[in-house]
This record gives C-alpha cells, sequence and structure tokens, in this order.
C-alpha cells in the first residue's frame, strides 16, 4: 500500500513540475523552472523532516511520509535534469551561466533545507500540521 503512496505523490509532483516549467521563462538562458521547483522542494522537505519530529504530528504517519518525501517531492525536484541543463549550458559555452546555475542550486537548495527544517521544528502551540 505504501508504494501507491508514493506513486501518487510522484505523479502530482511531476505534474506540478511540468506545469512550473511551462509558466516560468522556458526560453531564459538560466533554467529558472528547475532552480525554482529545487528550491521549493528543498523547502519542504526540510519542514516535513522539522515537523516529523514532533511526536503528535501526522507527518510521522508513514504513509503520509512516504506520498511527501519519496513520492511529491522526489517528483516535484528535478536534480537529474538540473545535471542536464547544467552540462548543455556549459558544453555550448555559456560557462558563467552554467556556474551561476550550479552555485545558485546548491545555495538555494541548502537555505530552502534549512528554512524549511526550522519552520517544521518550530514548536508551535497547538501543533498541528
Amino acid at each position: 500500500m505504501t508504494s501507491l503512496w508514493v506513486a501518487l505523490g510522484t505523479a502530482l509532483g511531476g505534474v506540478l513540475r511540468y506545469g512550473v516549467d511551462r509558466f516560468l521563462l522556458p526560453e531564459a538562458l538560466l533554467p529558472w523552472s528547475t532552480l525554482v521547483v529545487n528550491t521549493l522542494g528543498s523547502l519542504l522537505i526540510g519542514w516535513i523532516a522539522g515537523r516529523a519530529t514532533i511526536p503528535s504530528s501526522r507527518l510521522a504517519h508513514a504513509n503520509l511520509h512516504a506520498f511527501l518525501v519519496p513520492g511529491f517531492c522526489a517528483g516535484l525536484t528535478t536534480f537529474s535534469v538540473f545535471s542536464h541543463e547544467t552540462l548543455v549550458l556549459l558544453r555550448s559555452g555559456a560557462v558563467a551561466a552554467g556556474t551561476a546555475n550550479i552555485t545558485g542550486t546548491v545555495v538555494l537548495m541548502l537555505i530552502g533545507s534549512a528554512l524549511g527544517l526550522a519552520a517544521g521544528r518550530r514548536n508551535m502551540t497547538d501543533h498541528t500540521d
């Protein structure tokens, strides 16, 4: 049953990823949509990890966690696409854009994960998700 939750989450994350890709400047030099979804995915994964540390959190439930982390977030984020797009930029001679993409992605993923973790761990008075 858990596999079905992962599959559903992956499908929904992938559809959202596709929508963001079509919406955010598909003709731009930098692949902004990849940067945006990877940052949001990192923020969400950090938040989930932080909330799951609270014993009363519904995010500690195995099926919900499976739906969100290896499902939705994995379908949404696109590290393999990031790798390919960066390689294309570097091979085409756009070294500055490729380097900016690498730097921006790594820095924003770390910031997103840290902010999400802090927000998820925040001791809210009602501990609701």
